[in-house]
């Protein structure tokens, strides 16, 4: 399986999905601050469609602060910087690993592209400078779920898991795909030494 193909079969079409699910979003909902909650119930007291725009990372942390555009600019190319240097040194070898590599790709860009375009299509801030702009970047999350027993762990989430997109989704299974990628390449040796 080679990374051109992976790229264009698996990371490409999911791209494409995350882009127009959050543009979708963006012209479905009005702005959090026009209305906190504007929400599409697709099943009462469990899913919803809504529109959180997040500056931060996972569970928002860095959200709404000077340093979070920035720093999460810088971040995503360092990754992607990192699976090339690694891909090139056939770390990621395993079936598993590739579709992994292929899913972080697809999650990288599709929140790499909302922090760099989001911020433009801002009608509020559309006469201010181009880096004020850029530092008004965010991530579009859409996806809520309410789970069991989610607001014992945080009260003041209501039990609403953090709203997350389909970047976030290909993220968090690449980082399970290459956990297990990882205890499946241990096994091959463990019997090829048993059998010696």
């Amino acid at each position: 399986m080679t990374l051109p193909r992976l790229l264009l079969g698996l990371s490409l079409p999911l791209y494409v999905i995350d882009q127009i699910t959050k543009f979708w979003t963006i012209h479905r909902f009005p702005p959090p601050w026009e209305d906190s909650y504007a929400a599409i119930i697709v099943v009462e007291d469990f899913f919803h469609l809504v529109r959180v725009h997040n500056q931060g990372v996972a569970f928002g942390f860095g959200n709404g602060t000077a340093w979070a555009p920035v720093v999460f600019l810088i971040v995503p190319l360092v990754a992607l910087s990192l699976i090339t240097f690694f891909w090139k040194r056939g770390l990621f070898a395993h079936k598993l690993a590739k579709i992994a590599v292929a899913l972080l790709v697809s999650g990288i860009f599709g929140n790499l592209t909302d922090r760099l375009v989001q911020g433009f299509l801002l009608v509020d801030i559309k006469s201010a400078s181009f880096w004020e702009r850029l530092s008004n970047g965010y991530v579009v999350d859409f996806l809520a779920f309410k789970l069991p027993l989610y607001d014992k762990i945080v009260p003041a989430s209501g039990g609403w898991w953090p709203a997350f997109n389909v970047a976030d989704s290909c993220i968090c299974i690449a980082a399970a795909l290459l956990f297990i990628s990882g205890l499946k390449e241990e096994k091959p040796e463990t019997s090829a030494g048993t059998a010696s």
